[in-house]
């Protein structure tokens, strides 16, 4: 049986998050939270955070063992970027992207 959670909208880019979902795959779900514990970079955070909730979701709702579980996908998509701009030389405006990411974490006990 397949789990999944999603985290929505990270104030962050998808080329920083994949760094760090790129470690996990195929990994079992608790040597991935060691792993993310170890891994000094802020995105680690966020991805340990979907991947607990994907935990939970499959300890309390499909009743799985926590240690049966393994990363079948980790996957970070681009979000909206939020479009600013900021003063420049001669009166021109120059543009300010705020880049956001979407991880989605599968688990499976397979």
């Amino acid at each position: 049986m397949e789990v999944r959670a999603i985290t929505r909208n990270v104030p962050m880019s998808a080329q920083k998050v994949r760094e760090v979902v790129r470690q996990i795959q195929g990994l079992p779900a608790e040597h991935a939270l060691a792993v993310l514990a170890m891994v000094p970079r802020k995105s680690a955070r966020l991805v340990r955070k979907t991947l607990r909730s994907a935990i939970a979701n499959a300890e309390n709702n499909c009743n799985l063992k926590a240690e049966n579980l393994r990363v079948k996908e980790a996957v970070a998509g681009t979000a909206t970027t939020l479009k600013r701009f900021t003063p420049k030389a001669r009166g021109s405006a120059g543009p300010i992207r705020k880049r956001r990411a979407h991880i989605r974490i599968v688990l499976s006990d397979q």
